[in-house]
């Protein structure tokens, strides 16, 4: 079985520039992730995927392949996790013909991750017909008390969203109210399938790996940076040992 560990990593960061090769205790940010794909014992491939030299060097010293570099036009603000990945795998069966059955997407800005946490979601999805495993953590914040404002209507407020069981929920103690999940870019894993049969990151049937939201770090500027950095000297969670 062929699982492929991807890291996409793009050059350009407005709120935290060079972020991904940024030292966090010592070795640059994406190294956590590729260190956790080589601690798994289902990945036997592991990519970088980046439009940046610099990256691609640091993400080699680490034992990541680089392929290929990302295409411009794949590296902009707006560009789609979609666009990026169908075009790794249309690259990989056109150059290597090489297809992988599932891809584990890590983010390098989510450095965070226990060494079971991985394989645990590899083999849920294995052992499901679910199209994809998305980690996600219980939300501190509801959806069900947040409004819009109509600007069509003397900008009046309206509800964010409804339940049709429970009557003006932005009213409701939070405890009646349905538990909700954000999803956090720790860790994807995907049929490959989904992606080139169903033009989908996600597919119809996504499957939660819910962890604490202690560990659901983001990293986007240098608080959420210094914060990850702490989590990871206290945290049992995979790290260097150095």
């Amino acid at each position: 079985m062929k699982i492929l560990a991807v890291i996409p990593a793009r050059g350009g960061s407005k709120g935290l520039p060079g972020k991904n090769i940024k030292p966090l205790l010592q070795h640059p940010l994406i190294a956590y992730s590729i260190k956790a794909a080589q601690d798994s014992k289902f990945i036997n491939r592991i990519i970088v995927n980046t439009d940046s030299g610099e990256i691609a060097e640091a993400a080699k010293k680490y034992g990541a392949e680089i392929p290929f570099i990302r295409p411009e036009y794949l590296a902009e603000d707006d560009s789609t996790d979609y666009d990026v990945f169908a075009h790794q795998l249309i690259w990989f069966k056109e150059n290597e013909n090489y297809v992988p059955d599932y891809i584990v997407q890590l983010r390098p800005t989510s450095p965070i991750r226990f060494s079971t946490w991985i394989d645990e979601a590899i083999e849920k999805l294995i052992d499901s017909d679910a199209d994809s495993i998305r980690i996600i953590t219980e939300s501190s914040v509801t959806p069900f008390k947040m409004w819009v404002i109509n600007k069509n209507n003397d900008d009046a407020m309206e509800p964010l969203l409804q339940l049709k069981e429970i009557k003006e929920p932005f009213n409701q103690p939070r405890q009646k109210l349905p538990v909700v999940y954000w999803q956090v870019g720790t860790l994807d894993v995907i049929r490959t399938s989904t992606i080139t049969e169903k033009r989908s990151m996600s597919g119809d049937k996504i499957l939660p790996y819910i962890i604490d939201k202690k560990y659901a770090i983001d990293i986007d500027d240098v608080t959420s940076f210094y914060k990850a950095e702490e989590i990871i000297q206290y945290a049992e969670c995979i790290k260097f040992s150095e």
